[in-house]
């Protein structure tokens, strides 16, 4: 546990910083063209939000009832701002790996004993990631089944 707390303590500290780097890497890559026509004043916020909202998700007891109720606010978020699913989910992903990334960087497991202590913090925030891509992809098809229902036919 006192990994996992190593990783919190990072992300929540460091949420700005490390959402930055998510900005710049988000605008180039290939599989997120969306996102590239957006200004780091926009994407920056969205990953500090995660970023900061980490330790609450990564330590909540009953995970998947909390990440029911911020990824489904996250995926009506991007759904109203017109992001496509599979860059909504692309994003997340690269979220996730900018943290790995920033610890990595950080040095922030630099033992024997911590990188083995690190390999909870793997599996949590892999579990955490895994609901968010269950949740946003369930928010969207709801999403797009009510607008379906709502556009008159013509």
């Amino acid at each position: 546990m006192i990994a996992s707390m190593k990783l919190i303590d990072l992300v929540d500290n460091h949420a700005e910083r490390i959402a930055e780097q998510w900005a710049k890497n988000v605008v180039k890559n290939p599989m997120t063209p969306y996102y590239q026509k957006l200004a780091a004043d926009r994407l920056i916020p969205q990953a500090v939000r995660l970023y900061h909202n980490f330790r609450n998700l990564f330590m909540e007891p009953k995970r998947a009832e909390a990440s029911d109720g911020y990824f489904s606010k996250y995926a009506e978020a991007r759904y109203k701002e017109g992001v496509p699913l599979h860059e909504a989910i692309y994003a997340l992903i690269l979220m996730r790996r900018q943290i790995w990334l920033y610890a990595e960087f950080q040095a922030t497991f630099s033992t024997a004993v911590e990188k083995q202590q690190a390999i909870d913090s793997v599996s949590r925030t892999m579990l955490m990631f895994d609901y968010a891509m269950y949740f946003v992809t369930k928010k969207y098809r709801e999403l797009m089944k009510l607008e379906w229902f709502e556009t008159p036919n013509t």
